[in-house]
């Protein structure tokens, strides 16, 4: 196990396989990975139901209400002080609360769901986003699914459409975008073991810059 002090956030394309990259990233510096886990944190302390959350989960909403949510947001509107807001910008807003907690916990995964965007004032976080050929997810997600080539290119293009459109929303950044990220890496050129470990030697070089005396 190798100390880190990073937060790694993971932005990934449908059957990528950024969340298998994630999982080898957590266990190689023993950290927490939190995918899905970030909304049982944020259903437990928000106090909303977790299939709320799931419902919700990574897909857009309206432009109108989204304009609601990024003025209350930068406003720097209190934690559980939200309970007349509608549902949707309760949960968009309890998971970004939930985020920031779980990163001022210490090093961790989080994949998904905006991290990188709610975590853009920490100093301390490496973001990455993992994409491939689109034959080569197609090939894993219908393994990995058991659907037929066609099912699985269609599961792809409807998912990444859906992750797209909801980091486009509450994000100042656009989701696949060079520019939105540290990393952007092909795990279909790489492969799963071959990202990770590009993804290590970044956060390395990083760490060692951070710590070295400024002349």
């Amino acid at each position: 196990m190798t100390k880190t002090n990073t937060i790694i956030t993971i932005g990934r394309q449908f059957g990528s396989g950024g969340h298998e990259i994630g999982t080898k990233l957590a266990e190689y510096y023993g950290i927490k990975l939190y995918d899905k886990e970030m909304l049982a944190v944020a259903a437990k302390e928000s106090g909303i139901c977790k299939e709320l959350f799931e419902s919700q989960d990574e897909k857009p909403t309206n432009s109108f209400l989204y304009s609601l949510v990024m003025d209350t947001y930068s406003m720097g509107y209190p934690a559980g002080g939200y309970s007349d807001m509608p549902l949707n910008h309760k949960v968009f807003l309890a998971q970004f609360d939930a985020i920031k907690k779980i990163a001022d916990e210490g090093p961790c995964v989080l994949v998904g769901r905006c991290a990188d965007y709610a975590l853009e004032e920490y100093d301390n976080c490496v973001n990455v986003f993992i994409h491939a050929d689109l034959n080569a997810r197609i090939r894993r997600v219908a393994r990995l699914y058991d659907l037929t080539d066609a099912k699985a290119k269609d599961m792809i293009l409807k998912t990444d459409k859906k992750r797209a459109n909801y980091y486009n929303y509450y994000s100042n950044k656009k989701w696949s975008d060079v520019d939105s990220y540290d990393l952007c890496i092909s795990s279909s050129d790489l492969g799963v073991d071959g990202a990770v470990e590009v993804i290590k030697s970044y956060i390395a070089t990083k760490e060692a810059l951070t710590k070295a005396p400024q002349l």
